[in-house]
């Protein structure tokens, strides 16, 4: 077993200078550098994201994209991207990248590219001839804002620094073409210009913290290609507008910043901003540091809350994901107070939706049957780390709540049965995780007793009892818990568990379904799990030989003959693959709890081990962060969302689960 300094170093404490850094022979390799991407937001919904080269590869893909609720709640790309050009004795050096077909780019600005690091904020190291410059780029918390830094460390003659940007002004999962509506003008603005595409959209306000010399040069540039798109088998070729360029001088050793925004700004106060945001980072110099950075870029502010985005660069709030990953993007890093400011938002609009019936503007899915079961479970985690008193204190009775609102049938679509056990109809339409769909109609059609619906309703219960089993004005409510959560336990273990030795995956009438999946490791991995540990460690073993991966746990047994591992193809192909095989970090959480609970602290060094491989994604697909799903089989390649919430947070969760398990075996040790 490994020493407990061995442990520290596998899950998070080893700093490296050199953590998330690539040096040139990786960068201008196309073929390696393309597929890592990296992602900064504001924690207001807009983002940044492209390749680490620059150049994009999706249609998401962009330097400033924002949301515009005035027109819809998706996010809109304004700045496709920025163009620089180092020119010396009149001999121009474009540092730009675009992909115009198979393996045809153009300009080729990769080639000067000598390093990568995303450290503190991204920054690259162009080298050209005696050239030596640096970018750096921070996004503004909370504003629809980004600043790019150019130094100048190193020239032997005058240098001029020439930008073109690409402008978009369009939906980010939409593409424009040349057209005839666009509105071509500019008109100044201190140190740049402000300009407006189309009608409706906000303007952009592209400013440099130097004056600036603009030269309008209008050019449509065409059939720009994104492969990540056309791997997938959507369009990927857009036609971008290019409305001319700026030129500006620059001294070896000094310092220009240029700003792109929805609003003007001082250009005197840009370097103050931009060191005041530079002092707000986390440095991912660690395993932990990354996924505590990349939770925090999912924190989602607005007049009506906070909230948990499910994920970039596609993904808005999304009701189960937000929970899932709430206590691993908020506890797990010690936020308590974004902990209680999320949840508190989330309470508010899932009473008004069991009270009134209304849905949320910004919380989608909320009208799900199992979101009251998995906001109980959030509500656990707190207790958790900060005690039963505490935790009865604040939330015992909106836990009290959601459970009458459960018993009493007032959550649509979920009817607690004779028998003690929750069913749901998923027949017309996914009412679980697996949503997979075609047609509207779900693919994996799970109605009746669904097994983590059901495990989580007896945890639900017993977690219940525990808040309240200390006061006296609720002796006689938790004696009646008791009786119903006996009644659920012993249907729960007749339902699901089979001779076989697992658990049935749902149960429709006299239809149980064989199907290996990994719902039952959430099962056996909650706190109060209607299964003992001799039943669940013979789950656990099943589980671990047919679903646990180095990213995860599978969505199918490779035994199934539906087992389809690899999440590629065309739209149709990737929906009907999605639950099929890919694997999901998220699900290793409950696959860590349950080992836990069946090993105790010999199970450490295993779950250590395992915790590697999420670390080896760090400097993969979107760097410092998690992928949506893997390939389940090698070498797991990530595909979907580049970045997304619940898994980022569960692998935290487990992360801190592991601190604390590693600390009390320390306490034990020094007391004997």
């Amino acid at each position: 077993m490994p020493t407990n300094e061995t442990r520290k170093t596998n899950i998070s404490e080893h700093k490296a200078m050199s953590y998330l850094k690539f040096d040139k022979s990786l960068m201008i390799n196309l073929e390696q550098s393309l597929p890592k991407e990296m992602l900064r937001t504001n924690k207001s919904g807009a983002y940044h994201c492209t390749s680490i080269v620059g150049c994009n590869t999706r249609k998401q893909h962009g330097l400033l994209v924002i949301p515009i609720p005035e027109m819809d709640d998706k996010a809109h790309v304004l700045l496709s991207s920025l163009d620089e050009t180092v020119i010396q004795h009149g001999a121009p050096f474009n540092l730009g990248i675009h992909q115009y077909g198979k393996n045809i780019f153009s300009p080729n600005g990769h080639k000067y590219i000598r390093e990568f690091s995303c450290e503190s904020v991204p920054t690259m190291t162009y080298r050209v001839g005696g050239v030596i410059l640096t970018k750096e780029k921070v996004f503004i918390s909370h504003e629809n804002r980004i600043l790019i830094k150019y130094t100048l460390v190193e020239a032997h003659s005058d240098t001029t620094l020439q930008f073109r940007p690409f402008l978009a002004f369009r939906n980010a999962n939409d593409l424009c073409m040349e057209n005839g509506a666009i509105d071509t003008s500019v008109r100044p603005a201190e140190n740049g210009i402000a300009t407006c595409l189309y009608k409706g959209y906000p303007d952009l306000y592209m400013q440099f913290s130097k004056p600036a010399v603009w030269t309008n040069d209008g050019h449509w540039y065409k059939g720009i290609e994104y492969y990540k798109d056309r791997v997938r088998g959507i369009p990927y070729k857009e036609d971008l507008w290019v409305p001319g360029y700026f030129e500006i001088p620059i001294r070896k050793g000094e310092s220009v910043i240029f700003s792109a925004s929805t609003s003007e700004c001082l250009p005197m106060d840009f370097q103050s901003t931009y060191d005041r945001e530079l002092a707000t980072r986390t440095c991912r110099t660690s395993f932990y540091n990354c996924l505590k950075n990349s939770a925090k870029q999912f924190y989602l502010k607005n007049r009506n809350g906070l909230y948990i985005m499910a994920g970039y660069p596609w993904f808005n709030v999304r009701a189960r994901d937000e929970l899932i990953a709430l206590p691993g993007c908020t506890i797990a890093i010690n936020h308590r107070e974004e902990y209680e400011r999320i949840l508190d938002t989330f309470i508010k609009a899932l009473f008004r939706h069991i009270d009134e019936g209304t849905t949320d503007r910004v919380i989608h899915e909320i009208d799900l049957p199992d979101i009251p079961l998995w906001a109980i479970w959030a509500i656990q985690q707190f207790r958790k780390v900060y005690g039963t008193t505490e935790c009865r204190k604040i939330y015992g009775q909106t836990v009290k709540n959601l459970a009458e609102s459960i018993r009493y049938g007032k959550i649509p679509n979920l009817r607690l049965e004779d028998n003690g056990l929750l069913s749901t109809d998923g027949q017309e339409k996914p009412m679980t995780w697996l949503s997979a769909s075609v047609g509207g109609r779900p693919l994996i059609p799970r109605t009746g007793f669904i097994v983590e619906f059901n495990a989580l309703w007896y945890n639900a219960l017993i977690f219940l009892i525990s808040l309240l089993e200390t006061e006296d004005s609720e002796r006689d409510y938790c004696a009646d818990l008791q009786k119903l959560a006996k009644k659920t336990k012993e249907a729960f273990i007749s339902t699901f568990l089979n001779g076989f030795g697992y658990l049935y995956d749902y149960v429709n009438g006299t239809y149980k379904d064989l199907e290996v999946r990994p719902n039952m490791a959430i099962a056996i991995g909650l706190e109060h799990s209607p299964l003992d540990r001799r039943q669940s460690k013979k789950i656990l073993d099943l589980v671990t030989r047919e679903l646990l991966t180095p990213k995860g746990l599978r969505s199918l047994s490779p035994k199934s003959y539906a087992y389809t591992p690899s999440y590629i193809g065309n739209p149709m192909e990737r929906e009907y693959a999605v639950h099929q095989g890919p694997a999901r970090p998220w699900l290793f959480g409950f696959y860590a709890d349950a080992y836990f609970k069946v090993f105790g602290v010999t199970g450490l060094g295993f779950i250590e081990r395992m915790l590697i491989g999420y670390e080896d994604e760090m400097t993969e697909g979107c760097i410092g962060s998690l992928s949506e799903l893997y390939d389940g089989n090698p070498p797991f390649t990530g595909h979907g969302a580049v970045s997304t919430a619940k898994n980022v947070g569960e692998i935290l969760r487990t992360i801190r689960n592991v601190k604390e398990i590693n600390k009390l075996q320390n306490t034990e040790t020094e007391s004997r």
